[in-house]
């Protein structure tokens, strides 16, 4: 199953007033590292844990991404109950997101 994917629309429903805990991928279609992170994100989507896995493309969305201060990406941000709980800046590997992930969830 792949990531949902965001919009500036759909943000505070399917973030900002999620119970439990939601990962967004902040990204654009020219950024290399994001390339890369793109199908680590979707692996994480197919775990089927009790997280849901979005993205959100900064091009077409900037309200959402100024809004949290996302200046470069990729940015991970991990929200618990609609907050901010954790942010990686660039890229990173899926065992490092796992385990930030699994820090908020607990």
């Amino acid at each position: 199953m792949p990531a949902i994917e965001l919009t500036d629309q759909n943000f505070k429903q399917e973030v900002e007033e999620s119970k439990g805990v939601v990962l967004v991928d902040f990204w654009a279609p020219w950024c290399g590292p994001c390339k890369i992170q793109g199908p680590i994100i979707d692996e994480l989507a197919d775990t089927g844990k009790d997280v849901k896995i979005t993205k959100l493309n900064v091009n077409e969305n900037q309200v959402s991404s100024s809004q949290y201060g996302v200046m470069s990406i990729p940015t991970i941000i991990i929200f618990k109950d609609g907050k901010p709980a954790e942010t990686l800046v660039g890229l990173h590997q899926k065992e490092d997101i796992k385990e930030k992930l699994d820090s908020v969830v607990k």
